[in-house]
């Protein structure tokens, strides 16, 4: 796991950010896009462009400012840590991979908390994070979360099968049958997600301002079309 993307950096992100003078309560920032969601297929590549892009405009802050920070799988941790509740759930509590069966069967024996309470804090994590900005939101429903806050860019990666396909096996290490497996899985289950929580497509593309075919478009060029939209001026409401 990227340095940039690990809990303890992200911690650090959070209390820095809290005492920065940057920090507005309205989240509007000074009236600047300064933060990105990602929805994304897997396998298109949503790790490296964030972690590329995180890189990309953290140069251009002051060096008192805190840097652009990732947040993933990162951001279930903190949740954990909020609730404390121990790391190591956070195995368990991938985007909608219990059912409701489940939820009531660990609600009854202590296992884990139920699913809506996570979500719950997963989503006024998300509002926090976005109120401070410089954040790379992945996932969680944060395109929703975020849909009424003027200074964040919403993104959709999405990619062939094929590559996506590939893309897995390469990186988890996977026969191709596998990696085929792995992919319709977790993207049927990050629709469930946004189904069961939100009440969403994850497929419509009117929730996103951008859809980024990662098929047709390299990890340079996905991440130079971000940060141009990143610049667009916020419109007043």
């Amino acid at each position: 796991m990227s340095a940039r993307i690990s809990f303890e950096n992200c911690l650090a992100f959070i209390n820095r950010q809290w005492t920065s003078e940057l920090s507005r309560p309205d989240g509007k920032q000074g009236g600047r896009r300064n933060v990105v969601t990602i929805s994304r297929q897997v396998g298109s590549g949503a790790h490296a462009i964030a972690e590329q892009l995180a890189n990309r405009l953290s140069p251009e802050t002051s060096p008192q400012a805190a840097p652009w920070t990732v947040f993933d799988r990162n951001l279930i941790e903190k949740v954990l840590e909020d609730l404390r509740l121990p790391a190591r759930l956070a195995q368990h509590l991938p985007e909608d991979r219990a059912s409701d069966l489940e939820d009531i069967m660990d609600d009854l024996f202590g296992m884990r908390p139920p699913s809506w309470a996570v979500v719950q804090q997963t989503a006024e994590t998300i509002l926090r994070l976005a109120r401070l900005g410089k954040v790379i939101l992945i996932g969680r429903g944060a395109t929703l979360v975020t849909a009424r806050l003027p200074n964040v860019v919403r993104i959709r990666l999405v990619a062939p099968l094929e590559q996506r396909i590939a893309l897995v096996q390469k990186t988890r290490k996977l026969t191709a049958k596998a990696a085929a497996a792995v992919v319709q899985q977790e993207d049927r289950g990050r629709a469930r997600y946004l189904k069961k929580y939100f009440k969403a497509d994850i497929n419509n593309p009117l929730l996103y301002h951008l859809v980024i075919n990662t098929g047709a478009v390299s990890t340079d060029e996905a991440v130079d079309i971000i940060a141009e939209a990143l610049k667009r001026p916020v419109r007043a409401s």
